[in-house]
């Protein structure tokens, strides 16, 4: 098998960026998958990304409107998990049970136990389980991490990340806003906490709460994105939300090596919007730009402030991966409207996910990567409600689980075995 042959499951907003992102890999010439099938239980939203799909692949995929007919597909090989977050669960733990290889876009899934339950199930099936985590894809990212690893700022102390204003209208989606489908601070948090972990390893422990800055949501005027798949359900959406689930989280995770990460994440108040991720160390800081902005990383020392491009030239062994490389030129900054730089992003995850699936290795953000990000948004909210430090161990082995028990019984999780 030199491609994959994938079957994307949840054809909506996110899962028609991710035929874009399909369509971004083909164009590089290095495409390891094939989009053979589109799943939905909303037929016209299958035939839409069916129509997406047949425009910018050149071939239509078949389309299915259950799992179960998209696992008996005996065309498909793996499958591409974009439904909604409360989904995954249900969606691919019976695929990767037929061994089926799963990417599950993130959150991997609400709880603890219900990611711990899909990363079983890949073992009893013999499946690839990866977690689609873009952020971390990005070539500023990918620059960041290097500058960290060579130690241009010495001994990291601290990792600051502030995201921080907005409004009251319904982010993306309603659900995001309620706690048994999946609130946008465990959406976007898990997100901040994979990043954490990718510039400074494994978390310890956490002190923090999440809470609902905006007891009422509103529609917006048009969508986040400028996309028919958008439009349809911004039409669909009701006029006002009244949340049950976190929009916002603030906690201090202090890291396995001892650095220490401050994070805020409030989409609310017509104030100042504010964006910070920067990291400070025993020589100098480094500041992140914006993800998929292509905006500049500038490094603070004692002998000078460097820009992306000095930086760049510190490290003489620094390289793009090869697909990363064409997708942006094989630059670090770049320009390029957000939708280009999205499908690059996804193009990445995806050669990933079917690069492991053909030789073999583990992919870059595993199950129990995707377990661990919300794993650590989780346990801010733990922290709260218990009005005290909890550490990772004790979020990984069930110990404490409050905020997530109910959620668990609404999965049906106490039957299943993980």
């Amino acid at each position: 098998m030199s491609k994959v042959p994938v079957c994307l499951v949840g054809c909506g907003g996110m899962g028609s960026r991710h035929v874009t992102g399909f369509a971004a890999l083909e164009k590089t010439g290095l495409s390891n998958v094939e989009l053979v099938a589109v799943c939905d239980i909303r037929e016209d939203n299958a035939k839409r990304a069916a129509d997406d799909a047949e425009k910018l692949l050149g071939r239509r995929p078949a389309v299915h409107t259950s799992m179960e007919a998209a696992i008996a597909d005996p065309a498909v090989a793996a499958f591409d998990v974009v439904t909604e977050a409360w989904t995954h669960l249900n969606v691919a733990l019976p695929a990767l049970e037929a061994g089926k290889h799963v990417l599950c876009e993130k959150p991997l899934a609400l709880t603890v136990k219900s990611c711990k339950a899909l990363i079983a199930a890949a073992e009893r099936g013999g499946a690839v389980l990866a977690t689609a985590e873009n952020y971390r894809r990005d070539p500023p990212a990918r620059l960041a991490r290097a500058a960290l690893e060579a130690g241009l700022i010495g001994h990291v102390h601290l990792m600051h990340m502030f995201h921080v204003g907005g409004d009251d209208r319904i982010i993306i989606t309603p659900w995001r806003h309620m706690k048994d489908k999946g609130s946008i601070a465990l959406d976007m948090g898990c997100h901040l906490t994979d990043i954490m972990q990718y510039h400074l390893g494994e978390i310890d422990s956490v002190s923090g709460k999440g809470f609902i800055a905006e007891p009422v949501r509103r529609r917006r005027e048009k969508p986040e994105q400028d996309l028919p798949s958008y439009w349809a359900r911004l039409l669909e959406m009701p006029e006002t939300v009244q949340p049950t689930g976190e929009d916002s989280l603030v906690a201090t995770y202090t890291m396995a090596s001892g650095a220490l990460c401050q994070m805020s994440y409030i989409p609310s108040g017509p104030g100042e919007k504010w964006f910070s991720r920067t990291l400070h160390g025993r020589e100098g800081s480094l500041s992140l730009p914006r993800d998929r902005t292509g905006g500049r990383l500038v490094l603070k020392r004692a002998d000078g402030t460097f820009e992306t491009d000095a930086i760049r030239a510190l490290l003489p062994d620094f390289a793009l991966d090869e697909v990363t490389a064409r997708l942006f030129s094989d630059t670090v900054s770049y320009d390029l409207p957000f939708a280009d730089s999205d499908s690059a992003l996804m193009a990445i995850e995806i050669h990933d996910f079917a690069d492991a699936i053909l030789t073999g290795r583990k992919p870059e953000v595993d199950g129990h990567l995707g377990l661990t990000a919300v794993a650590a948004v989780l346990a801010a909210f733990e922290s709260g409600m218990l009005g005290r430090p909890v550490s990772m161990a004790e979020m990984l082995d069930g110990t404490v689980s409050g905020y997530q028990d109910e959620i668990d019984r609404n999965l049906g999780l106490p039957d299943i075995a993980a």
